[in-house]
């Protein structure tokens, strides 16, 4: 896996309630930073950014 980098929206005091990423040449991995010995969702590169989107869309139906 690629080097994990947390989100700049960390928050504030310690800073682990977000997510992090890791990209590879192929992927895009996400996984919790308060737990990152758990699941990892890991997603094709030409995927991540139309997810991104619709996140930042609304309500997922």
């Amino acid at each position: 896996m690629g080097t994990w980098r947390k989100s700049s929206y960390s928050g504030e005091g310690d800073g682990n309630s977000c997510v992090e990423v890791a990209l590879t040449r192929t992927h895009f991995a996400v996984r919790d930073s308060k737990a990152p010995t758990r699941a990892t969702l890991t997603f094709p590169t030409p995927t991540f950014a139309p997810f991104l989107e619709a996140l930042k869309s609304g309500p997922l139906r």
